[in-house]
């Protein structure tokens, strides 16, 4: 009898809500046939399952699933791979992973090192990811995490830095001497013959090629086992080829002869090339790691203690060890560890590396504090909420390193080019070495061949078109995480370039998103304002309407104390009223007064006044004599009305949504300065607003903060949230501003348009590099030492354009 082969798997399910979905999922997998056992959890929302591998393929355990009525969702993850050097690398792992059945998206980012894939868990396996990756002439990091995989590239770093210092310094003499031999006037150097000087030049340069080149030489050979080429291929091949020529021209001088050659040596040419790109590779690694520091200074953030009540003693705990409802204590000038909800004390905290904010925020009890922010000056004790991946900081650090790792549409070109780059100079470079030799005369055409061979190998580059847009995307992204400004993909980063109108939500995006009073008008000079706004504050305070609260905020900021009530009466929708010190009290609308019978006399023009500037009427009755107007209004932000004006110099149509009447709409705008506003827009016509301004042909992005702004912000072509919002609003959108004002808008432009106009540069340049190099070389009008320092440098000037991001000053 044969013994059966199973495997377990696990395998994710949505949509599952009783039990009675899990006795589903179990019975449509067990009726598979080839499916021993199958255990289903709800918790885990998971299934395990015992098959025979061969007999059942993972899209018959997915489509018993479906068919049951729930999903195997596609989940995501990150890898780091070591051994890229440039953008056909890049290509050729892309290529592998999607190979993989399973794996419905790849992306590489040559800048990070990193890959995303998109794949459905228990279709593939790790291990098969690694093998595809490793027969792809690569391997997976052994370090993920970000501190570590620091470390392991300074590690990287400092032998990469070891092995040119040894190389230069065998450079060195095989140069000079080997030019010396040129000048008949060096005694010193033509005391030795030439062909010993041959054998010098031959151990020098042996180390520096074999041993200071060995990472290009195993990239060559891993390509090679896959029939393949990329940047390793030519340096490998190029500086071979004057290394073996010049060995048998030192070893087998004959063999030229016979062929009625001049044997010459370019031991130089090939110690110089390894050299001047281990320099070009030494900048480059340099370069690439100040492009990350925006992620180093987000993980410096987070403190690596924090101070505990536990048991009813303080006690202090690694970070990792806090737990949701752990009492923390954080004292002035400390680090807040974890997100949480101040319980006791009192403070000003410091959270402008979150949000850009530069002046600290008073905080109290029932407030709440976010992880890695600094407190200034009391002390307080609050509850975390939020610790580890959810916190508020690792969030935010998340969502920059997808961003950073994410791939932009215009790299989908540069990548078709890559693809072929390779093969297509190395043709040229054969091409070119034919040419010369059968077109030239004399003894010298092999060497000349050999030469423009080499240097059509070594000028090109693809590793300059690999980096050009990654490595301006990760400052760019970088540089909005420090001003505050989270994009969560490249993608939105190449959108907001593009964007024709903006559509700003009013309330809480242009405006505070609360009402506070702007006006209190006296009508009765027999009080004073103080009194009747002490009076009329004390009676509103009773009441929860937000009108209500408005007054007493104005009132508590301005006089301090309030009355206690005699008694109180809430009329619902027309206002309050009741006995304060004796005295009575009425506050109301116009509706509320008329019930009463209280004319209006001078107020109603006071009131009409207010009204035709957008706000909000109240009336203050004492012992039934109107005493004061108040007008109430959700005000503009402090800087609203300079964003909307440096958006519309950008050359950006600007529109306003608001759900108010006619008249305070029209207020508000003209406040701002904005011309086109809809007025008494309901939240569900939002999205079709957004809709209907793309269906002529605009590209627009929607700035809210609510959650009858998600439909919206999911329906613009780029969604911005601000911040200080709801989290609904921020899942739906593909920028958020933490800082929670306009100027984030401004900015978040200005970086996608800055961050494009580098990479258009880096691109440009890239190619120009590129396609005149090659065709100076194979024309024989560049030395291949030249051609070598150009190489190495056009990836450091494409690394340093993009840092000049980090010096751009926004507003």
């Amino acid at each position: 009898m044969i013994e059966e082969k199973t495997t377990k798997i696990n395998i994710p399910v949505t949509g599952m809500t009783c039990a009675s979905c899990v006795k589903r999922v179990q019975d449509a997998l067990e009726r598979i046939d080839g499916v021993t056992s199958a255990s289903v959890n709800l918790a885990t929302e998971s299934a395990a399952v015992d098959l025979d591998p061969e007999k059942v393929p993972f899209d018959a355990l997915e489509q018993a699933i479906v068919a049951a009525g729930y999903e195997v969702p596609i989940e995501e993850s990150t890898i780091g791979i070591e051994g890229m050097t440039c953008a056909s690398c890049v290509a050729r792992v892309e290529k592998a992973l999607k190979s993989l059945d399973g794996i419905s998206e790849a992306s590489i980012n040559l800048a990070t090192e990193d890959a995303v894939i998109r794949y459905k868990p228990g279709h593939v396996s790790e291990e098969a990811i690694k093998n595809a990756i490793e027969q792809a002439g690569y391997s997976l990091s052994n370090v993920q995490d970000t501190t570590d995989r620091d470390t392991q590239r300074d590690k990287d770093y400092s032998t990469l830095k070891f092995k040119l210092i040894v190389s230069a310094l065998l450079t060195v003499p095989i140069t000079v001497f080997e030019m010396g031999l040129m000048w008949d006037n060096v005694p010193l150097i033509h005391s030795l013959s030439h062909q010993t000087w041959n054998y010098i030049f031959f151990v020098l340069t042996t180390p520096v090629l074999f041993w200071g080149g060995s990472r290009f030489f195993a990239g060559f050979w891993a390509a090679t086992k896959q029939f393949t080429a990329d940047m390793n291929s030519l340096v490998a091949i190029g500086t071979s080829a004057a290394y073996f020529y010049s060995a048998t021209a030192t070893f087998f001088p004959a063999v030229f002869a016979a062929a009625g050659e001049t044997p010459h040596v370019y031991y130089d040419t090939a110690a110089v090339i390894i050299t001047l790109i281990l320099l070009g590779r030494l900048l480059e690694a340099r370069a690439k790691g100040r492009t990350s520091e925006a992620i180093k200074k987000l993980i410096g953030l987070q403190p690596k203690s924090a101070r505990v009540i536990r048991n009813g003693n303080e006690k202090d705990i690694p970070i990792a060890q806090v737990q949701m409802g752990d009492y923390v204590i954080v004292k002035p000038g400390e680090k807040i560890p974890v997100d949480g909800i101040i319980q006791t004390g009192y403070s000003s905290v410091d959270e402008s590396m979150i949000t850009g904010e530069s002046i600290p925020v008073e905080k109290s009890a029932g407030e709440n504090v976010i992880g890695g922010t600094i407190n200034n000056s009391g002390s307080f004790t609050y509850k975390a909420t939020k610790v580890g991946k959810d916190s508020v900081l690792a969030q935010i650090i998340k969502l920059v390193q997808d961003a950073q790792a994410s791939k932009a549409p215009v790299q989908k070109l540069v990548d078709k080019v890559a693809s072929v780059f390779v093969p297509i100079v190395i043709i040229i470079a054969i091409a070119s070495f034919v040419g010369w030799y059968f077109t030239g005369s004399g003894d010298a055409r092999l060497t000349v061949a050999l030469l423009n061979f080499v240097a059509v190998l070594i000028i090109a580059c693809p590793c300059a078109l690999g980096l050009a847009t990654p490595t301006a995307i990760m400052v760019g992204t970088g540089k909005g995480a420090e001003m505050g400004i989270l994009i969560k993909n490249s993608e939105a980063l190449e959108k907001a370039k593009a964007i024709h109108t903006v559509i700003f939500d009013k309330t809480g995006t242009i405006t505070i998103g609360k009402p506070i009073v702007t006006d209190f008008k006296m009508l009765d000079n027999s009080d004073t304002e103080n009194n009747v706004l002490q009076l009329t504050a004390s009676i509103e305070n009773k009441s929860e309407h937000p009108l209500a609260d408005a007054v007493v905020r104005f009132a508590k900021e301005k006089y301090g104390d309030l009355i206690e009530p005699d008694t109180f009466d809430s009329h619902t929708g027309l206002g309050v009223s009741g006995t304060v010190a004796g005295t009575e009290i009425i506050v109301g609308s116009p509706a509320f007064l008329a019930s009463k019978s209280i004319k209006l006399g001078d107020a109603e023009n006071i009131a009409a006044g207010l009204q035709s500037q957008g706000k909000t009427v109240i009336y203050s009755v004492i012992n039934g004599k109107i005493a004061g107007v108040i007008g109430i209004a959700d005000v503009i932000k402090d800087n609203s009305k300079n964003a909307v004006h440096q958006l519309q110099q950008m050359g950006l149509e600007i529109i306003m949504l608001t759900g108010d009447n006619e008249t305070t709409a029209q207020a508000i705008a003209h406040e701002v300065g904005i011309d086109d506003f809809k007025s008494e827009v309901m939240p569900d016509q939002k999205a079709s607003i957004v809709r209907s301004y793309q269906d002529n042909g605009k590209i627009v992005s929607m700035v809210g903060d609510g959650i009858n702004d998600a439909p919206a912000l999911a329906q613009a072509d780029l969604g911005i949230a601000i911040g200080s919002g709801t989290d609904i609003a921020m899942e739906a959108s593909d920028i958020t501003l933490m800082k929670g004002d306009l100027q984030g808008v401004v900015n978040a432009i200005a970086i996608s348009r800055r961050t494009f106009k580098t990479i258009k540069q880096n691109l440009f340049w890239a190619f120009i590099y590129n396609t005149t190099g090659i065709p100076l070389a194979a024309f024989g009008l560049l030395n291949p030492m030249f051609a070598a320092f150009a190489m190495a440098m056009s990836s450091v000037s494409v690394l340093s354009n993009s840092l000049r991001l980090k010096k751009y000053k926004f507003q």
